[in-house]
């Protein structure tokens, strides 16, 4: 909180506009024109803004959505949310992310056999790093699937070589400023998308589908997803000093790796075609160099705070009984991995501190 955060806070109690009030619009115009898109529409939380953002796109009872299998739960959560069933993909190992090759092979396949196709992708930019989106949008001109894009973890993020920010290439981007996101309302999420008309829908979803008029109408199901202006308030201070965030990830990124060169682990991954935020740097420990919850003790006992990935979604109890297309990487992956601090404000005393701490729990574990 080292921007304008305060002064926007006091804007809001002197004004007393603390629900709503007039941040939320500057919210949503600042954060549109950040990342590049035509229209945003503020939210509760990333999850509330997946939930939506689902629901336009034709997640329902009977519809079948592909999503990441090693991803946070949230992203799995707010499908089931909607009543649709769910096909979980693997990981591609250059990036961590949704195989989208493997699933448009399969959708192929099932066009050819008959079999049910999905009817929406839920593609997650996991830990920072855009997924390839080729693949999908090929499957969206071919047979009409909606691509649904959960960039939670990946703001400021370039997902191809034409410039183009994670969350902006398919119907719906979704975005979480959850207070250990890069920037942070201290809860909330935002969905983009470039059609006017479903922005329009989205928001009007967001506050119970209340008609206009001032009379307690409601034309539909709608949810209490509305962003308060104090949140809001916060989402625009943190907004004005995004630059300066993802340059300190970047520059805090290269340094681990070349703290990390002689240790028996590898760097995270960063495809050529794309610019990944770093949110959290996350490492995988060699095969066979230590147990992952062995060298966390060791570094707990040094007051480092390093914490285990995500397991994979087949491997959570809501989801043990789901459709997927095969996990072997998204388990390696999850066997291997570990995320180191990685706050914008870490110094490269801080840094030097990790890695001694994660060069002891590799010898001693």
């Amino acid at each position: 909180m080292d921007g304008n955060e305060g002064r926007y806070l006091q804007e809001c109690i002197d004004s007393g506009f603390i629900a709503a009030g007039p941040f939320v619009e500057r919210f949503e115009a600042a954060f549109a024109d950040a990342v590049g898109s035509g229209n945003a529409v503020a939210c509760a939380t990333g999850t509330a803004a997946l939930h939506v953002a689902l629901r336009l796109a034709g997640a329902q009872p009977g519809a079948l959505v592909a999503v990441s299998d090693f991803t946070f739960i949230a992203s799995a959560n707010a499908i089931r949310y909607t009543g649709a069933d769910l096909l979980l993909v693997d990981s591609e190992r250059d990036t961590w992310n949704m195989n989208t090759e493997l699933l448009h092979d399969d959708v192929v396949r099932r066009a050819r056999t008959g079999a049910p196709m999905p009817d929406v992708v839920e593609v997650v930019h996991v830990l920072g790093h855009p997924a390839r989106l080729e693949p999908l949008v090929e499957l969206r001109d071919r047979f009409g699937i909606v691509i649904v894009e959960d960039a939670a973890e990946s703001l400021g993020a370039v997902c191809d070589t034409q410039g183009r920010q994670a969350g902006t290439v398919g119907a719906f981007g979704c975005f979480s400023f959850n207070g250990n996101k890069i920037i942070t309302s201290g809860g909330g999420g935002m969905i983009v998308t470039n059609d006017g008309g479903l922005a329009a829908t989205a928001r009007h979803l967001c506050a119970q589908a209340k008609a206009s008029g001032g009379r307690y109408v409601h034309d539909t199901v709608g949810y209490n997803y509305r962003l308060s202006n104090l949140a809001a308030a916060l989402g625009v201070a943190q907004l004005e000093r995004l630059a300066d965030r993802l340059r300190a990830k970047r520059a805090i990124a290269s340094r681990y790796d070349r703290l990390l060169h002689d240790l028996p682990v590898s760097a995270p991954p960063r495809a050529a075609w794309a610019e990944p935020t770093h949110w959290l740097y996350s490492v995988l420990l060699s095969d066979g160099a230590a147990d992952p919850d062995a060298v966390l003790a060791v570094m707990a006992e040094e007051r480092i705070q390093a914490r285990r990935l995500w397991p994979p979604l087949h491997r959570q109890r809501p989801y043990r009984s789901v459709e997927r297309l095969a996990g072997e990487v998204a388990d390696n992956v999850y066997r291997r991995g570990l995320s180191l601090p990685s706050s914008a404000h870490l110094t490269a005393d801080d840094q030097i501190a990790v890695i001694a701490a994660l060069t002891k729990g590799l010898g001693n574990a």
